[in-house]
């Protein structure tokens, strides 16, 4: 294993790795204490493990935080002949896991991350314990079309107006800088890479909502949903609460990307509900 090579948006303690599974090698991160309850975070597309980074010292305390790039995102391969369909990245996310001794884990997804670890938990019931989707939209009907999602359609590589434009439906937080080194996590992604991850998770909820899949599940569910996302209607938080037990918290004053936005707030009710469900490593 190697570690990071730092850099102003990456933490320079986490213990970087590279797995090589039979359709593509995956960029693997951890961080905290090895005997610590597991955390799996999961970004959203067009993301990285980097999207993660403010969160992390908030969570290594009590955790060992484990973080992957997704086949097609950050340092991960992004091969044009393997699948990106949502249950072929959940299966890779569990075969990381095992391959670093992992056998139980609260799986955390950002975004169209939450619909990776909702598959993951479909496939792996043995190996997730628990769910927190933050910012997860539960169906297509809750999706704000924009036409800044259509980046690059019809240019790639996009101009950096594009990115900014594309990106800024991610954030709602007043004065918010969005951090460069997330503009370069889309821009080091493949055309067919981009369009084929958002075409993968249209299909996946296209054929059944989250909260029907997660009530058969029946595993504990957290959601966590900043109240001004622009990509996703926040009110449509309320469809979780179909699923027995499930807890909903919404974030006043930010959007789509409260890990990034408030690190803090985000935290604050993840960890209370990791102090609950989250189990001893052996």
């Amino acid at each position: 294993m190697t570690v990071s090579d730092g850099g102003p948006y990456v933490n320079g303690d986490a213990e970087s790795s590279t797995l090589s599974l039979d359709d593509g090698d995956i960029h693997v991160c951890q961080d905290g204490p090895r005997d610590a309850p597991a955390l799996l975070l999961i970004h959203g597309s067009a993301s990285s493990t980097r999207s993660w980074n403010p969160m992390v010292p908030l969570l290594t305390t009590s955790h060992r935080v484990v973080r992957i790039d997704l086949l097609g995102h950050g340092r991960s391969a992004k091969p044009a002949d393997r699948s990106y369909a949502i249950p072929d990245q959940a299966r890779r996310a569990g075969v990381a896991l095992d391959r670093l001794g992992v056998e139980h884990a609260v799986v955390v997804g950002h975004s169209s991350g939450g619909v990776v670890a909702t598959a993951l938990a479909e496939q792996r019931p043995d190996l997730v314990t628990a769910l927190v989707l933050v910012n997860t939209g539960p169906s297509l009907d809750a999706f704000i079309a924009s036409e800044s999602a259509a980046i690059g359609l019809s240019q790639w590589p996009p101009t950096d107006e594009q990115l900014r434009q594309f990106a800024s439906t991610g954030f709602s937080r007043a004065g918010y800088q969005i951090p460069a080194e997330l503009l370069d996590d889309v821009r080091g992604m493949t055309y067919h890479s981009l369009t084929t991850t958002m075409r993968a998770t249209r299909s996946y909820l296209e054929q059944r909502t989250l909260p029907d899949r997660l009530t058969v599940l029946g595993k504990p569910l957290l959601v966590i949903f900043g109240e001004d996302d622009r990509r996703w209607r926040s009110s449509s938080a309320s469809d979780y609460r179909a699923v027995p037990g499930a807890r909903v918290e919404l974030l006043s004053g930010l959007g789509h990307s409260p890990i990034l936005e408030d690190p803090p707030r985000t935290a604050t009710p993840l960890l209370a509900f990791t102090a609950i469900h989250a189990v001893q490593a052996d």
